[in-house]
């Protein structure tokens, strides 16, 4: 087992990588009595065309990431979340574009539920019966999603940025894509993408480190996993034009939602690239239109926003792009204006002063952040699958000045490059 200190957040980080290829990251947080922990798989909605080694490239349905992710839940004796609560834990799954994620929170029974967590991701069962029975299921979840603004606000921007590349398309997949998945398909995309090799476990709180790593070596010494070679990812040429410029659709809203954002023409190269671009991007675009910001108040007076407005930004090797917006009474006035403003600052630039209150206020919920044993454990395994370190982002703050924000705002905000999503009020 090897610790990994972080002097400069004084924290100390325990690792070990199993004989079958599993990573395991334990760190104990003295004086907390929560524990938490996420079996996290390197496997989103995206990964739909893959291989094993030199073996031949393997297309399936859209939405099986998260059709997997329901059915790991399901036990020949019942379902796992009874068995979790049964020990006072608190247990949860969710799956992203690029992970899927299966955790537990609780304060007592610690080496049960970790054993749980452990025994049931690592033992599908899944029949004829119980594929056909969940996919109505499913099928419920997408058309109460089609009925959800915010979710078809959000995913009609990203349509209306990607032609071909997986990320456009709803984590869920569609009515159409999961009546194909069938119990081979689920057994197939698992044992490529459940390999120990492909997955972490990530434990945080009130815990001695050598202990759990122990009763984990024990829980995976009993376990046998074939070899496995490099799983290969295939996504079809994505163009650099975003696919349409607006989007637009009507569903019975009190105030019209408008989603703005741009997709990148230059996809960062590594790993080291990628997390400088987004905690850049996160600056700048807080600096510009954050809820401290001029821009921000100038909008709230003029009752073009609400507390519903936000930015965020995408960011991975394959896909980036940012996305604005909120509830507007106006969308065509907001869109203009915040092009007028942005427009002036490529001119003049972001002030000093605005850039250290924003960079003051990011890196001190980054140091808040760290207190969280959910938000850790979360965010430590999305930067690990991307080959980069949560606990290192404070010198990655630390070195970036105004003028790279300055230059990254001139070359995000390219018009060209925007794509906007408007749902509008129903007529009655």
């Amino acid at each position: 087992m090897e610790a990994i200190v972080y002097p400069a957040v004084q924290e100390t980080v325990y690792y070990e990588k199993l004989p079958n290829g599993l990573e395991v990251y334990v760190l104990p947080k003295e004086g907390f009595q929560k524990t938490y922990a996420t079996f996290s798989t390197k496997y989103g909605s995206v990964d739909n065309h893959f291989a094993i080694g030199d073996g031949e490239f393997t297309k399936v349905p859209d939405g099986i990431a998260h059709f997997l992710e329901h059915k790991m839940f399901e036990e020949p004796e019942g379902d796992i979340f009874a068995t979790f609560a049964s020990q006072g834990a608190s247990a949860n799954a969710f799956t992203s574009f690029d992970r899927t994620v299966y955790l537990f929170s609780a304060t007592q029974q610690i080496e049960d539920n970790l054993n749980t967590l452990l025994d049931f991701v690592q033992h599908p069962y899944f029949t004829d019966e119980n594929v056909e029975k969940e996919k109505g299921i499913i099928e419920q979840e997408i058309n109460m999603y089609r009925d959800n603004p915010d979710w078809r606000v959000y995913f009609g921007l990203i349509d209306a940025m990607y032609h071909n590349h997986p990320v456009h398309i709803d984590i869920a997949g569609t009515a159409e894509s999961i009546g194909k998945i069938t119990k081979e398909t689920l057994y197939r995309c698992y044992e490529t993408f459940y390999h120990p090799s492909n997955m972490i476990l990530f434990v945080v709180g009130g815990v001695e480190a050598e202990k759990v790593m122990q009763l984990i070596r024990d829980n995976q010494a009993k376990k046998t996993f074939a070899e496995q070679g490099e799983i290969k990812r295939r996504f079809d040429e994505e163009p650099v034009s975003v696919k349409q410029a607006n989007a637009a659709i009507s569903l019975p809203v009190s105030l019209p939602k408008c989603l703005f954002g741009f997709k990148e023409k230059e996809l960062p190269n590594t790993a080291e690239e990628l997390v400088r671009k987004d905690i850049t991007t996160k600056l700048m675009l807080e600096s510009i239109m954050g809820s401290s910001s001029s821009l921000y108040q100038e909008l709230y007076d003029d009752n073009l926003i609400s507390d519903s407005f936000g930015s965020e930004y995408n960011a991975s090797l394959d896909y980036c792009f940012s996305v604005m917006g909120g509830d507007t009474r106006d969308p065509d006035e907001l869109l203009k204006r915040i092009r007028d403003a942005v427009d002036s600052l490529k001119e003049k630039g972001i002030e000093q002063e605005a850039f250290e209150r924003t960079k003051r206020k990011r890196v001190g919920g980054y140091l808040r952040m760290l207190n969280s044993p959910e938000a850790i454990a979360n965010e430590f395994t999305r930067y690990r699958f991307r080959d980069a370190d949560l606990f290192e982002l404070l010198r990655v703050y630390e070195s970036i000045g105004i003028e790279e924000v300055n230059s990254r705002l001139k070359e995000h905000f390219d018009w060209a490059q925007m794509a906007v999503s408007i749902v509008r009020k129903e007529q009655a």
